[in-house]
C-alpha cells in the first residue's frame, strides 16, 4: 500500500473535531510515508488533509474535472493535479491511482464515491481495501443502514466484511494494510436461485 485515496467533504462541517482528526489522519499518512490521492480542492476537509500532509513533507495528488478548476477551487500547491473531463472519469482515475480508499465525513459526493468503490469491489472490478474513518460517530447511521441491509438480505455478508470501520487513524491504516478480502460465494447464482 503506497497511495491512499481519501474521499471527504468540501465543507469542514460544524464540529472542530472533523478538522482535528483529518489533521491526525494526514499525520498518520506522513508517518507511514503514504501518498494522498484526493479530489484536488483547496476547500473543506480536503484542504485540511492536503495542507497537513504537504506540511509534513508528504506527496499529494489531486484529481479534478476542468470545470471545477475553472471555478477556482483547485489546490495550487499540491504535488500534481490530474485534470479530467467528468466526475465519472475523476473516480476512475482516483481508483486507478490508489491502493486503498478511506472515507472521512462528507456529503452526497462522498457517499457517491464510497458506494461506487463498494460496488466495484462487489462486482470484482477491483480488489482494493476500503475503510471508513468514523470521526465522532459521524458514520454511525450509515453503518447501521449497511447492517440493516445485510439483515434484510440486500447486502451479502462477505461484501459487508469488505468494508473496514475504525475510529483511530493509525489503527485504520494498519487494518487496511493487513486487509484480506472475503471472497464471494457464487452470490449471483444464489440470487437467481433464492432471490436473496
Amino acid at each position: 500500500m503506497k497511495n491512499v485515496c481519501v474521499f471527504c467533504g468540501s465543507s469542514r462541517g460544524v464540529k472542530d473535531v472533523y478538522s482535528e482528526l483529518a489533521l491526525s489522519f494526514a499525520q498518520a499518512l506522513a508517518e507511514e510515508n503514504l501518498n494522498l490521492i484526493y479530489g484536488g480542492a483547496n476547500i473543506g476537509l480536503m484542504k485540511v488533509l492536503a495542507d497537513e500532509l504537504l506540511e509534513k513533507g508528504g506527496k499529494v495528488y489531486g484529481v479534478m474535472p476542468g470545470n471545477l478548476i475553472d471555478r477556482e477551487i483547485a489546490h495550487n500547491g499540491i504535488t500534481k493535479m490530474y485534470i479530467v473531463d467528468t466526475m465519472s472519469e475523476r473516480k476512475q482515475t482516483m481508483a486507478r491511482l490508489s491502493d486503498a480508499f478511506v472515507i472521512l465525513p462528507g456529503g452526497v459526493g462522498t457517499m457517491d464515491e464510497l458506494f461506487e468503490m463498494m460496488s466495484w469491489n462487489q462486482l470484482g472490478l477491483m480488489k482494493k481495501p476500503l475503510g471508513i474513518f468514523n470521526i465522532d460517530g459521524f458514520f454511525d447511521h450509515l453503518v447501521a443502514f449497511l447492517d440493516h441491509a445485510l439483515e434484510e438480505k440486500f447486502l451479502r455478508e462477505e461484501h459487508r466484511k469488505n468494508l473496514v470501520v475504525e475510529k483511530h487513524p493509525v489503527l485504520l491504516l494498519k487494518k487496511l494494510r493487513e486487509f484480506r478480502f472475503s471472497d464471494p460465494q457464487e452470490w449471483v447464482e444464489r440470487l437467481k436461485k433464492l432471490g436473496f
